[in-house]
């Protein structure tokens, strides 16, 4: 008592309080002291761990935060320039007390993704109330357990049906792109690619007719998810938001909470309908066409280690997992494909004799024919490799990661991929900033690093679904350049930034105009 009277009375302002004010102010002091002192020692345990790799200069304060939070299109260009002044890694300070070990070289980045760690619980634990505890956030045995489930979902007799829908989905973008081609005007791409590519999602994954190409953003559940996707991408940006009571009790917490009652209840109107469908199908006086097998079905037909059927839950999470994972970076990797074949006619033109050659007499590309456009799929890896859909990753460790030189990090320190500027890291690319598709003839990639140009990440976390987005590029790219010709904006080059994936902080421009009937010229002649 003594003590604590002592504390107070030493306050500069004389205030008469009972004895129980006075303990909780002391409990309160204490708080604050302890908590700033556990900051204090981690910064530098930190520092101390760090002091193995030299980074650009910090702020004492903001770190690294107003160079790589700009919202003007140059961050990565930033942390490109770092990459050259510091090889293989350097740290990123976002404020005085976090830091992410930046890796850029395929070296070090083989050893963070040929391991299991777990995804880091910052970011992505903003996405968790979104799409639960998915396999994308998901960790250890029971990330295990239900990437074996559904790794049957992605098999090509799953994914081979598809192709018609794709068809069908980019069909329908591109015939509403028939006024912009009449117009001789720039138009904005990712908003009518993404709506495509939800679309598509919806119609292969859980054979849902979702109109969304025809209601856009008036469709409540197209609206939600793209809020969702934006207040995702603010919090992270917005450090107060880092804390989840302040974002519990802000405006956009509540914006956030309400879209995700949307999504959660339009997920479990579709298992619902589903499993009543399935029911439908099982009758022996049944006798309608069967439908083709999708990502939904596995999942309500899936069984874990002790032969149960998966909880509502747990599908409910996957199948939220997968839209939020599927159709963004599909329509980001589409759109700046688009752009780089727009701002790079002669290779535009070569992949378009290519496609018309395989296509023939009919519409859009067949299941065989996927592999029959090589210069094509050059074209979509150079364009991933300079745009990559998810320019970062993440991972906090669970035990010490010693790299390839000897230098490591401890247990719970975070490590990420910097992707974008792994993809343009000189000493691995020549004339990193250059479109250039023969980069990906065979006899180059052999030359190169099996971890140099990692679009869908690697090793045992790679994303499921890459063969997914490789068939929807290519079904797409052929249904445009086979109608049109694409035109890039000199005005309006994209100012790439991230926001949940790869985007651009002023759209993506390009023109059209109809391609004009004639003869194709020959591939030979026109290979740069």
């Amino acid at each position: 008592m003594d003590f604590i009277n002592m504390f107070i009375d030493s306050m500069p302002c004389s205030i008469d309080l009972s004895y129980m004010e006075r303990v909780v102010i002391l409990l309160c002091v204490g708080l604050c002291t302890f908590k700033i002192t556990s900051l204090l020692i981690k910064r530098s345990n930190l520092v101390r761990h760090l002091k193995a790799f030299p980074g650009p200069p910090a702020h004492w304060f903001f770190g690294h935060t107003l160079e790589v939070m700009k919202r003007d299109g140059t961050a990565f260009d930033k942390s490109v320039a770092w990459g050259v002044r510091f090889p293989f890694a350097f740290p990123i300070w976002f404020g005085p007390f976090l830091s992410i070990l930046n890796l850029h070289h395929p070296d070090y980045v083989k050893t963070l993704l040929s391991s299991t760690e777990p995804k880091d619980d910052i970011a992505y634990r903003f996405i968790k109330p979104w799409i639960g505890d998915g396999l994308l956030v998901s960790s250890g045995q029971k990330w295990f357990n239900h990437r074996r489930l559904l790794t049957p979902g992605f098999h090509y007799k799953i994914l081979k049906p598809y192709v018609k829908t794709m068809a069908d989905c980019s069909r329908l973008m591109l015939d509403k792109w028939e006024g912009y081609s009449q117009t001789n005007e720039f138009f904005e791409v990712f908003g009518p690619v993404s709506l495509m590519s939800l679309d598509n999602i919806m119609r292969c994954a859980f054979s849902n007719n979702s109109n969304c190409q025809n209601e856009g953003e008036t469709n409540t559940y197209i609206k939600a998810v793209y809020e969702l996707s934006d207040l995702v991408s603010m919090r992270i940006r917005v450090f107060p938001y880092h804390s989840d009571l302040i974002f519990y009790l802000s405006p956009h917490g509540f914006r956030f909470r309400r879209a995700c009652r949307v999504t959660h209840r339009h997920t479990e109107e579709v298992i619902r309908k589903r499993k009543e469908a399935l029911m439908e199908e099982a009758k022996p006086e049944q006798t309608q066409a069967k439908r083709n097998l999708d990502f939904l079905d596995i999942l309500l037909c899936a069984r874990d280690e002790d032969d149960n059927a998966l909880s509502d839950e747990v599908i409910r999470a996957e199948v939220d997992t997968f839209m939020f994972e599927g159709h963004d970076t599909t329509a980001s990797s589409i759109s700046f494909l688009m752009y780089s074949l727009a701002s790079h006619p002669q290779h535009q033109e070569i992949c378009r004799d290519e496609i018309l050659q395989v296509l023939g007499d009919k519409e859009t590309l067949d299941w065989d024919d996927l592999s029959k456009i090589p210069y094509t799929t050059m074209c979509i890896k150079e364009s991933l490799r300079l745009y990559p859909a998810v320019p970062g990753i993440s991972r906090k460790l669970t035990k010490t990661m010693t790299f390839i030189d000897g230098r490591s990090m401890p247990e719970g320190s975070y490590i990420g991929a910097g992707l974008y500027s792994h993809h343009r890291n000189s000493t691995i690319w020549e004339n990193p900033k250059v479109f250039d598709p023969l980069r990906f003839l065979p006899e180059n990639v052999s030359k190169r690093h099996p971890h140099a140009f990692l679009p869908f990440s690697a090793g045992p976390r790679n994303c499921i679904g890459q063969n997914f987005a490789m068939n929807e590029m290519k079904v797409v790219i052929a249904q445009t350049l086979r109608r049109y010709q694409l035109m890039a904006d000199p005005a309006r080059p994209p100012k790439v930034a991230a926001r949940l994936v790869l985007c651009s902080l002023n759209g993506i421009y390009i023109k059209i105009k109809p391609l004009q009937p004639g003869a194709t010229t020959s591939l030979s002649m026109k290979m740069p």
